[in-house]
C-alpha cells in the first residue's frame, strides 16, 4: 500500500517503460511461462471476457467446467460472445474429475476451448489442472481445444506451472494472492493461444490482446494504466520473489491445514473433502442452530473478523474463510478465536479453545 501512494509518473515516459517491462517479466516467473504476460487495468473479470474474445470465435463450441459461481461465470461471458456454450455441471463439494473430461473431448472433436476454474473460491474447491490438461492427451494423440484456465483466487498461492501442465492460457487477479488492491488483471497465453489470437474473428477494442502484445513490445499498455496499482505490484512481486514460490504455496497450504483442523475440532461440518480442499479459502457449512448469516454479522460486528458469506444458490449455506496472499498462522489464529467467540454468543455448543488448539497443534508439528 505505501508504494501505491507514490507520485503518479507519466505512464509513456522512460521510467515507467523499464517498470511495465520488468514486472511483466516477473509476471512471467509466476506464471511459470515462457509465453506472453498481457496486463489490464481491470478486475479478473475483465481477464476473463479478454480470454474469451481474443481465443473464441462467435458460433464456435465451447465446454465450460461448472462447479460454483465462477464457472458459471464463464458459460455467461462466453454465451454473450455468441459462443456455443456446453456447461458440464458437476458436484460443487469436488473438483472436475479428468477421466470425464477425457470421455467428453472424445465424443466431440468440434470443441475448441475448455474453460475451467483453478480454485473455486466460492465452494473452497480446487480443481486438479495439471489432470484436466492431460486428459486431452487421446489416444496419442491432443484434442484441438485450448485450456484456458481461471487463476484469480490461486496464482502465487498455489501450483500452476503453465508449461509444465500444458496449460494454453490463463488468468487472475492483482488483489488475491498476489497481495495488490483491485484493479489490474493479467492474462498469460502459450503459443498455441497466441497463434488463435491473430485468428478469432471476435469483434473487441478495449480488450483485444493483439494491441496489448504491440504495445508491450515498447514496455507500454495500449490505454493508460493504473499506474499507481503497477507502483504496488513491483512491491508485491519483490515480496513474493524474497519467499520464493514454493514457499508461498508451503504458506498457504499450513493456513489452509491448520484453518480445516480447527474447525474439524469445533464441530463445523467443512464444505469439500481433503483431496479438492483449496489452499487459498475454506468454506463451512452452517449447522443445526447456526444459522449463517446472522453468524457472519455477528463475528464482524462484535469480535471484528469479516467472514465472507456463500454465493448464489450458496448463499446462506456456508461462510467462507480467505487465507491467501499477504496472511500467515497468526491471521488463522485469530480468524478462528473470532469464530470459537462468535460461536459461544450464539448460543452454539463449542468448547472455547478447541479449535485454536487444534489448529496450533497443526502448526507445531509442520514441516
Amino acid at each position: 500500500m505505501r508504494a501505491a501512494t507514490r507520485p503518479v509518473v507519466n505512464h509513456r515516459g522512460a521510467g515507467f517503460r523499464e517498470l511495465y517491462k520488468q514486472v511483466t517479466a516477473q509476471l512471467k516467473g509466476v506464471f511459470q511461462t515462457q509465453g506472453e504476460v498481457m496486463l489490464i487495468t481491470g478486475s479478473g473479470t475483465a481477464a476473463m471476457e479478454a480470454a474469451v474474445v481474443n481465443l473464441v470465435s462467435p458460433g464456435e463450441k465451447v465446454l465450460v467446467l461448472v462447479g460454483g459461481k465462477f464457472g458459471e461465470r464463464w458459460g455467461q461471458i462466453a454465451r454473450a460472445y455468441g459462443a456455443e456454450v456446453i456447461e458440464w455441471h458437476y458436484d460443487w463439494r469436488q473438483g472436475a474429475e479428468p477421466e470425464e473430461l477425457a470421455r467428453r473431448l472424445a465424443a466431440d472433436p468440434d470443441i475448441v476451448a475448455v474453460f475451467a476454474t483453478h480454485n473455486e473460491s466460492s465452494t473452497g474447491v480446487m480443481n486438479d489442472i495439471e489432470g484436466l490438461s492431460r486428459a486431452r492427451e487421446l489416444s496419442g494423440q491432443r484434442h484441438r481445444a485450448l485450456l484456458i484456465v481461471d487463476s484469480v483466487s490461486a496464482l502465487g498461492g498455489a501450483p500452476l506451472p503453465m508449461d509444465a501442465w500444458g496449460v494454453d492460457a490463463v488468468v487472475t487477479g492483482s488483489q488475491k494472492c498476489l497481495m495488490v488492491p483491485p484493479g489490474l488483471s493479467f492474462v498469460a497465453l502459450g503459443q498455441a493461444a497466441l497463434d488463435r489470437l491473430e485468428r478469432v474473428t471476435t469483434g473487441r477494442y478495449y480488450l483485444d490482446l493483439r494491441a496489448y502484445r504491440k504495445a508491450a513490445a515498447a514496455g507500454e499498455s495500449p490505454y493508460t494504466p493504473a499506474v499507481t496499482l503497477v507502483f504496488a505490484l513491483e512491491e508485491a512481486l519483490a515480496m513474493l520473489a524474497e519467499e520464493g514460490l514454493e514457499n508461498s504455496f508451503a504458506r498457504h497450504r499450513l493456513m489452509r491445514d491448520m484453518v480445516r483442523a480447527g474447525i474439524r475440532a469445533l464441530g463445523l461440518p467443512l464444505w469439500t473433502g481433503e483431496r479438492w480442499a483449496s489452499p487459498t479459502v475454506t468454506a463451512v457449512e452452517g449447522a443445526p442452530g447456526l444459522e449463517v448469516e446472522p453468524f457472519r454479522k455477528l463475528v464482524r460486528e462484535r469480535f471484528g473478523v469479516e467472514l465472507a458469506g456463500g454465493q448464489g444458490e450458496m448463499k446462506g449455506r456456508v461462510f467462507r474463510i480467505g487465507h491467501m496472499g499477504y496472511a500467515g498462522p497468526f491471521d488463522m489464529i485469530a480468524a478462528l478465536a473470532a469464530i470459537e467467540q462468535g460461536l459461544a454468543a450464539s448460543g452454539f455448543p463449542v468448547k472455547l479453545g478447541a479449535g485454536i488448539a487444534a489448529a496450533q497443534e497443526v502448526w507445531a508439528q509442520w514441516k
